[in-house]
């Protein structure tokens, strides 16, 4: 939202770049999102939904960055014949998050070990699909290099148990120690829900699915965000968290 131009060329132009470099037969990995789906009329999404982007909205540079960058990669494969990978991820959150990085799950746990309150924007009722990090690495690896797949994309990756913005506030809370929980305004243009389809990830990855528990996902993202804001304090820095539910 700050920095929207640098959104659309980290995608565009860096594909753009990216392609001019790559070898003949060289294979080309894109890690898009489920924001191309925007506020989907149909759950769950199905990779061939078009999606419904409004794309005056606060975050549209970043929705549109990644269908447009879509765009150059499939028409660079029916053009060029490029040897494509296009993976769709679904809220993926897990250790290594950065702290201000203004997803959801980040900043009601930054909020909370800091004493709070955890602020939800909008009434929570937003429900998202929340994908621990291994369960996606494992997905993309295989799609991106491990498994011999002739399926250029878009593949959804992520888990398909949809779990309410307050649902995670009010978890959050519970493992820090029953933090008060406040409601702000809502952030425009922010879907009321997001969940993949995932049969077709079924069909191309078999065996693949999510392992991670949610809870246990978070409660892992808690425990390494307490250490890491420790570090941070120790080190004399500070960590901030505001944003919405993506």
């Amino acid at each position: 939202m700050r920095e929207p131009a640098r959104t659309i060329s980290a995608n565009i132009v860096g594909a753009m770049r990216t392609l001019e470099l790559l070898k003949d037969g060289g294979r080309f990995c894109y890690t898009s999102t489920s924001e191309v789906y925007g506020e989907p009329e149909v759950s769950p999404q199905p990779e061939s939904y078009r999606g419904a982007v409004d794309c005056t909205g606060p975050r549209s540079s970043y929705d549109e960055a990644k269908r447009v960058t879509e765009s150059l990669l499939f028409e660079t494969r029916r053009t060029r014949g490029l040897d494509l990978r296009v993976a769709r991820l679904f809220n993926t959150f897990g250790p290594r998050m950065r702290p201000d990085d203004g997803r959801a799950i980040s900043n009601f746990i930054v909020q909370a070990l800091m004493g709070g309150p955890i602020r939800v924007q909008g009434d929570g009722s937003q429900s998202r699909s929340w994908s621990y990090v291994s369960d996606v690495i494992e997905g993309m690896s295989r799609y991106f290099w491990r498994d011999a797949i002739a399926y250029d994309g878009p593949l959804n990756i992520g888990n398909d148990r949809e779990v309410a913005v307050l649902d995670v506030a009010r978890y959050v809370a519970e493992l820090v120690g029953g933090r008060e929980i406040v409601f702000e305004a809502p952030m425009p243009h922010d879907p009321t829900h997001r969940c993949p389809d995932l049969t077709r990830a079924r069909q191309v990855l078999t065996g693949w699915t999510c392992k991670v528990p949610y809870e246990e996902g978070v409660r892992l993202t808690v425990e390494w965000m307490r250490d890491e804001l420790a570090n941070s304090v120790a080190a004399g820095g500070a960590a901030t968290a505001s944003g919405g539910a993506r």
